[in-house]
């Protein structure tokens, strides 16, 4: 069962996806999670604090869609470059399908917030962030930073890619693998930013790795 926390996302998500940030209510929210307001009050402070929860939330659950493509056993055979391409290759795919159906991940990663979107305190350059008119965050009400920049996710990206796939790979072959996850990583977001055929991506992919193949 959900907590409070996890419904009240939830449903701030779902209003999201009616109308602009701008006209979803906090005692809207608080209703359709089932809840008080006071306890949407009590967990995020304000409607900036949900805001901001709900796009770390976001982020977080597409780093994790990123970590589980890439802990799946490729399809090619072929050893372990083959393998290794076939699992970016799908990280990748997942990057640009939640950017395409989430507009919240597709913001973080390509750093264009709409005025549709919330915009967290701090987190948007070029943005000023709404007054809070005030608001003082409630002792128990978690802190929610502001979004992770594109640049934060690519490293993230970059990282979880090394974290799954360096132990079957050769130490001294290494460098290639971090260069080419690299690459990975930066290819795959300039296909959010300009959305073009997957195929092309997957050939661009390929040919980032031919040069990491592990050394016989």
């Amino acid at each position: 069962m959900p907590t409070a926390r996890e419904s009240l996302l939830d449903a701030a998500y779902a209003a999201l996806a009616a109308r602009p940030w701008a006209g979803v209510r906090m005692v809207d929210v608080a209703a359709e999670a089932g809840v008080s307001r006071q306890t949407l009050y009590n967990e995020f402070g304000s409607k900036e604090g949900l805001a901001r929860a709900l796009v770390r939330r976001e982020t977080e659950g597409y780093i994790a869609g990123v970590t589980r493509a890439l802990a799946e056993p490729g399809p090619a055979p072929g050893g372990a470059g083959a393998d290794v391409e076939a699992r970016v290759v799908a990280a990748a795919a997942w990057t640009v399908r939640a950017a395409r159906t989430n507009p919240l991940i597709r913001a973080a990663l390509t750093g264009c917030w709409s005025e549709r979107l919330p915009a967290p305190a701090g987190g948007v350059p070029g943005r000023r962030a709404a007054h809070s008119g005030g608001a003082v965050t409630p002792p128990g009400a978690r802190a929610d930073g502001p979004p992770p920049a594109p640049t934060d996710l690519v490293s993230r990206f970059c990282d979880c890619a090394m974290a799954a796939l360096e132990a079957d790979w050769p130490k001294e072959d290494l460098p290639e693998l971090g260069t080419a996850c690299a690459t990975a990583a930066r290819l795959t977001l300039s296909y959010v930013v300009a959305p073009a055929e997957p195929e092309d991506l997957t050939r661009q992919l390929h040919r980032a790795f031919a040069h990491a193949t592990p050394r016989s």
